[in-house]
């Protein structure tokens, strides 16, 4: 308990950041990976292919290649930086913004194929019904099938944002001040090992163990009756 007594103030921080690049990182996914779901359902081959491409692209790279090139390839190399260069804390802001484009990126992939199963449980019967009634591909996605595939898919949708909570320690590589780095810090200051790791793993169970009881709760409650 001294350890945490003396770092309570760094511990909450760094959590705090934590819950920040997750959020963020969250809705960027959520986004880009409903739209990358739609281009694998679009009848239009092209889109199809880039869709596909993407996905199997994307979920066969290591993640943390994924994050050490959004620093390295895109900041240092490309200029990509994502942050105001004459702020005093431009080199925190800009890595935890590539940090959350890393994020962003890796995670849609998951959340495109999560959503697209989803898709696949509507009846087919629904999608040729709004066909015959004239709705175009975008008004029978976004009217017809989104909606019941973000219902069906709740659970499996917090799997993936409970993966990506877990995944964010992973921005430690490029500096971001989140969870890992303290807990990396604070085991080469006070060599507690078991303690260190007893309280962030325990930090990381608060975080997860709510959000998969919350999406659960949310699953039941709105699944879509067949």
């Amino acid at each position: 308990m001294d350890v945490f007594t003396e770092y309570r103030e760094q511990i909450f921080a760094a959590f705090g950041t934590t819950i920040e690049l997750t959020v963020y990182s969250a809705v960027g996914a959520l986004i880009l990976g409903t739209v990358l779901a739609a281009m694998r359902l679009a009848p239009v081959p092209m889109m199809n292919w880039i869709g596909t491409a993407y996905v199997n692209t994307v979920r066969n790279t290591p993640l943390t290649l994924i994050i050490l090139f959004c620093s390295f390839g895109l900041a240092q190399t490309m200029g990509l930086t994502l942050a105001d260069r004459s702020s005093p804390t431009f080199i925190a802001d800009s890595s935890f913004r590539l940090a959350v484009l890393g994020f962003t990126v890796y995670t849609a992939a998951f959340v495109c194929e999560t959503v697209r199963a989803g898709v696949n449980t509507v009846p087919l019967g629904q999608a040729e019904a709004a066909r015959a009634l004239g709705l175009t591909f975008t008004q029978n996605l976004r009217i017809i099938l989104l909606p019941q595939a973000f219902r069906a898919v709740l659970i499996p949708l917090g799997s993936v944002l409970i993966a990506l909570t877990k995944n964010t320690t992973i921005a430690s590589a490029i500096g971001v001040a989140e969870a890992a780095l303290l807990m990396k810090e604070m085991i080469e200051n006070t060599a507690a090992v078991m303690v260190v790791g007893g309280i962030f793993a325990l930090g990381f169970v608060i975080l997860t163990l709510p959000t998969g009881l919350l999406f659960g709760w949310l699953g039941r409650r709105l699944a879509v009756v067949r």
